[in-house]
């Protein structure tokens, strides 16, 4: 049984690997309505470079990403595709719900067939509030959460029960 599997890896070791998680985050864009045009400004436009922060924004598929970027109105005819989204990437896997509409409904929280927030499907990392959100608005969740991943312990996500993320 190694060290980390033990839950004892050493201090260095665990700065060492949470470094390297945190510039290395490959990104799954899951745009679904009008914030997938800010979404699609920060991640390619070359004024809002994320490469910089260590994030690939192109991934192939989800089975590649570390981090999915829910943005827009998630209806309950698409929370199944979102849940299946999710569960095809490998762990560990981050999640930013980014906007009104994903983060609680947004302007139609009242209707029949608007999930009232991505939460209600899979667990968020962070929340990016705006409706919609500028591009700067998602770089600082970018950076919120890549010092979460900098400040958490591996072994917690390797021992296969719930990661519990103090806010």
């Amino acid at each position: 049984m190694g060290l980390v599997e033990s839950g004892k890896s050493p201090k260095s070791l665990t700065t060492l690997l949470n470094m390297s998680r945190k510039y290395s985050l490959w990104v799954y864009q899951w745009g679904l309505a009008c914030c997938a045009i800010e979404m699609g400004a920060a991640f390619v436009a070359p004024r809002y470079d994320v490469m910089r922060l260590g994030v690939i924004p192109l991934p192939a598929s989800p089975r590649q990403a570390d981090l999915v970027v829910i943005s827009g109105t998630v209806t309950d005819k698409m929370a199944p595709s979102v849940k299946r989204l999710y569960e095809q990437m490998p762990d560990p896997k981050y999640v930013i719900s980014m906007g009104s509409c994903a983060n609680c409904g947004g302007p139609y929280w009242d209707s029949y067939s608007v999930t009232k927030g991505v939460d209600q499907i899979i667990p968020v990392d962070v929340y990016v509030p705006g409706c919609p959100p500028r591009p700067e608005a998602l770089l600082e969740g970018i950076v919120l959460l890549q010092e979460k991943i900098l400040n958490e312990d591996p072994a917690d996500r390797w021992k296969g029960g719930p990661l519990v993320i103090d806010g």
